[in-house]
């Protein structure tokens, strides 16, 4: 069945407006009868049916609610610089089908692309609307936050600040004594960001940055992979390792 999220709590009746309400009654030719999950932003799942049009709404019933919690045990955060061309999209989308709950866009200084105000925001627009999609794609309970492009060197400062919660680590091609397996195994409780280079990898400057104000830096191994290969391999790792790749674990609520 396809799958909607709302904005509210799941009730008996609900509505959905907007590109949803389009989307179902006009591109999907849905009709009164007709079933869909749908989430809300509690991850409460349920199946409805389709009861009523209008011109720019769909109105669903309450048919059965669902276990269906599908967010992995662990809040994985993809910390991603810049590639070029379109690759961004592919990234994003796989990173919301490997369980991310956010993906942070950095501009690092190797990045070859550069976008000012307007450009970053439409970016950001059409990324967000490729999470939005990959999530009703793969059944997530939970919308993946796409957040706005940053400066590498100022977001490492804010979430590196004195209070901030979780584990950060850098895959860095020239890092030869710290395996990220080694680190998983030693650093093994709260939310885990990746941060991942572009292209020409990251600044030595930049390295040093991340290294004084306590970030881990971490090897993948003898080979250097492409940026898009990194970021969708480390997520992988981290969620066979942290989270349910595996198979499903007990759950505690998101750590």
């Amino acid at each position: 069945m396809r799958r909607f999220f709302l904005p509210g709590e799941l009730r008996e009746t609900v509505t959905l407006t907007g590109a949803d309400a389009h989307h179902l009654g006009f591109t999907l030719r849905a009709r009164a009868g007709d079933r869909v999950v749908v989430v809300d932003t509690a991850r409460q799942v349920a199946a409805m049916e389709v009861v009523a049009f209008t011109a720019d709404s769909v109105t669903l019933r309450l048919m059965e609610r669902l276990d269906a919690d599908t967010e992995p045990p662990v809040a994985l955060t993809l910390a991603m610089c810049l590639p070029k061309g379109d690759k961004m999209e592919l990234i994003v989308q796989k990173a919301v089908e490997l369980g991310a709950a956010a993906v942070q866009p950095l501009m690092s200084q190797n990045c070859v692309v550069r976008y000012d105000e307007k450009k970053a925001a439409d970016r950001r627009a059409k990324w967000q609307r490729v999470a939005d999609e990959a999530a009703k794609q793969c059944g997530r309970t939970a919308l993946t936050a796409v957040a706005p492009v940053r400066p590498l060197t100022e977001w490492l400062r804010e979430a590196m600040a004195p209070g901030t919660a979780g584990r950060v680590f850098m895959a860095y091609e020239d890092e030869t004594e710290q395996p990220l397996k080694d680190w998983l195994r030693r650093e093994s409780t709260g939310p885990v960001t990746a941060v991942i280079g572009p292209e020409g990898g990251f600044a030595p400057a930049e390295v040093e940055q991340a290294r004084a104000l306590g970030v881990a830096t971490l090897s993948l191994g003898p080979r250097i992979l492409r940026a898009e290969t990194a970021a969708l391999a480390v997520l992988a790792v981290l969620q066979y390792e942290l989270g349910d790749l595996g198979g499903r674990r007990e759950r505690e609520g998101m750590t």
